[in-house]
């Protein structure tokens, strides 16, 4: 798999995946995680798990990931322990230089970055990480950008040829965001020697990017504007700050 590879595809990765309440990360709350070590591309841990949202999950979102409110409350550790454990093993990744990898990490960080700010009384930039981090889908973006199709986890995943069981299962979504990375990377020389810091902060100014097309489409169309915080990543504050 990793013939011919060197630099961070032959170093520890951290995998991580959320499944939510819904798609509101400022105010919706995870149901089940999974973070997943990789270190040479073979998995070597995985630590997954339910929660205790303490709220309803709304049927809709069952739909997707197939957890519902009863199993949730029986079966899930309590909502602060979740994040608790998640902030904690996110900042400890960072400290030591591991890459958070992931599908559309924005939308995972930003959830848990609000719910430690409100249940821990510090959030992930509190604690001082910094990342860095490499997400599938603004790497497929910005690396592969005239390709027409949806470019969700399962579509990158039959585009790059990983094999996906269990589509919206937390272990199965993070171990596929890994192996799409790697098979990136097989494609593509400028993901497979980047360095990571060099990657984290050019993923910054691809995403932003992509934001600011997406956004002036929507405007020269009439449509409502993108939110200011979704031009940030890969975590957005709940409130941005006034404008210098």
């Amino acid at each position: 798999m990793l013939g011919g590879m060197g630099g961070w595809l032959t170093g520890a990765l951290l995998g991580f995946d959320l499944e939510t309440t819904g798609v509101d990360r400022f105010e919706d709350v995870p149901v089940s995680f999974s973070l997943v070590s990789v270190v040479e591309g073979i998995v070597v841990r995985s630590w997954s798990g339910l929660v205790d949202p303490d709220r309803p999950v709304p049927p809709e979102a069952t739909a997707v990931h197939g957890i519902t409110t009863e199993r949730a409350r029986a079966e899930g550790m309590p909502l602060a322990a979740a994040i608790a454990l998640l902030t904690d093993a996110i900042v400890a990744a960072g400290r030591r230089g591991v890459p958070l990898v992931g599908m559309r990490l924005d939308f995972d960080l930003t959830m848990v970055e609000t719910q430690a700010a409100r249940l821990c009384g510090r959030g992930l930039v509190e604690r001082g990480w910094s990342g860095p981090v490499l997400d599938a889908a603004v790497l497929d973006r910005h690396l592969d950008p005239m390709r027409e199709g949806r470019r969700t986890l399962v579509d990158l995943c039959a585009h790059y040829g990983v094999a996906m069981e269990r589509p919206h299962d937390a272990t199965a979504d993070a171990v596929a965001s890994v192996e799409v990375l790697f098979a990136m990377a097989t494609r593509h020389d400028v993901l497979r020697r980047g360095g990571l810091r060099r990657l984290h902060a050019a993923q910054v100014g691809w995403h932003r990017a992509w934001v600011a097309e997406y956004d002036a489409g929507r405007r020269e169309r009439c449509q409502v504007p993108i939110d200011p915080r979704d031009f940030l990543w890969p975590l957005a504050p709940a409130v941005l700050p006034p404008a210098a």
